[in-house]
């Protein structure tokens, strides 16, 4: 009966905006991109073990690009698809990670079909850059960690 209602709650959501090449983003910007308030963000954290921010000085919440997919497919089920909180967390505790197929359909999309060989080889070039400088700041975040 419940996935009746959540055909009855499906609806369009807003289009939200590509997400920049940069390492972290603040709550704000978070949220912008996202969709959603800074507060809800605060919320679905205590309600989604799988998002975890990075937490600076003061505290401070990190979000890195696989946290706002993980946000913006949270957004999608409770908005989108009417789902509970606790259907969303059952949901997205049954695939794995932060939709791997997301993050590579957000990198393809990403790239101009129209571009010429050159330039798509340098897109390439520069999202392996960015994913090699990424998987650094995670193994310095563990090294840290482990401290």
């Amino acid at each position: 009966m419940e996935s009746g209602n959540r055909a009855k709650a499906g609806k369009a959501l807003a289009a939200l905006p590509e997400i920049p090449e940069k390492q972290y983003f603040s709550i704000s910007e978070a949220a912008e991109l996202c969709g959603v308030k800074a507060h809800v963000l605060r919320y679905w954290e205590q309600e989604f073990p799988q998002l975890k921010p990075v937490k600076r000085r003061g505290n401070r919440r990190y979000y890195q690009k696989h946290d706002l997919l993980l946000v913006r497919q949270i957004r999608s089920l409770l908005y989108g698809e009417g789902f509970t909180i606790h259907g969303a967390r059952e949901r997205i505790g049954q695939r794995p990670g932060p939709s791997e197929l997301e993050i590579s359909s957000q990198l393809l999309l990403d790239i101009d079909n129209g571009a010429s060989v050159d330039s798509r080889q340098q897109t390439w070039a520069q999202r392996l850059l960015f994913l090699r400088q990424e998987v650094e700041a995670l193994r310095r975040l563990c090294a840290g960690q482990r401290d």
